[in-house]
């Protein structure tokens, strides 16, 4: 079974650049303003794995067919794409359909290139998309626990359940934190998942550095570091 990556950030951070890097095609367009991209970019790319030459030399297969990645550049978000602003609504439906996020952040200085917020703070940038994410999750959790209620005065165990997890995330949302930052019991895991919540996604956080820095990092991405490991990501 495949997976798919969503390559999320503000307008104009590099997300087309790193798609076309991972996918080597030069499929999505990259310059220099904002909204380059529209409608999402995508790419498959086999993954590499040792044990398949082995399982194949053994098994005398004449074909070997490595697991896919699919890999989607998604247009950039922008503050109250919850809202609808920019290209919000589309945003948060192509990112719904991914099973993780890679989160590129510009962590590099230059003029020439624009910013949609007039300056260069990755960690507020990661914040912008969090927000309008958890947005988004608390006004359909509003909407589908009022949905639920019917079901659970009806004794609907599987009602009781969505409606226990929803209140959770609710929960750590109206607290300022994303939902996958909830720890959650291997009972529950299935029904999370079947949620279908943008923050319960994974992240990955993606910093793009100047070229003379792509070895060591900078200031910036080291903010970045200690933003993920506050978040409880390495």
């Amino acid at each position: 079974m495949g997976f798919k990556m969503g390559i999320v950030g503000l307008p104009n951070v590099g997300k087309s650049t790193l798609f076309n890097a991972l996918t080597k095609t030069a499929a999505a367009q990259a310059a220099n303003f904002p909204f380059c991209t529209i409608e999402p970019n995508v790419g498959e790319v086999g993954v590499p794995d040792a044990r398949l030459d082995k399982l194949a030399a053994i098994a005398g297969s004449k074909q070997i067919i490595p697991t896919r990645m699919t890999f989607v550049d998604i247009a950039g978000l922008v503050k109250g794409a919850s809202k609808g602003e920019g290209l919000g609504n589309q945003f948060l439906a192509n990112i719904r359909e991914t099973d993780a996020i890679a989160h590129v952040l510009r962590c590099f200085e230059d003029g020439d290139v624009t910013h949609v917020e007039g300056r260069v703070d990755p960690v507020a940038d990661a914040e912008t998309i969090d927000t309008e994410l958890m947005l988004a999750d608390l006004e359909s959790i509003e909407k589908r626990r009022a949905g639920l209620v019917r079901k659970i005065k009806g004794n609907d165990k599987d009602a009781a359940q969505q409606d226990r997890l929803l209140a959770l995330a609710q929960a750590a949302i109206e607290d300022g934190k994303p939902a996958r930052t909830i720890k959650i019991d291997d009972d529950d895991a299935k029904a999370w998942r079947m949620l279908q919540l943008l923050t319960t996604k994974p992240v990955l956080y993606v910093c793009n550095v100047g070229e003379d820095e792509a070895a060591e990092g900078n200031a910036l991405s080291t903010k970045v570091g200690e933003m993920a490991a506050a978040q409880g990501n390495s």
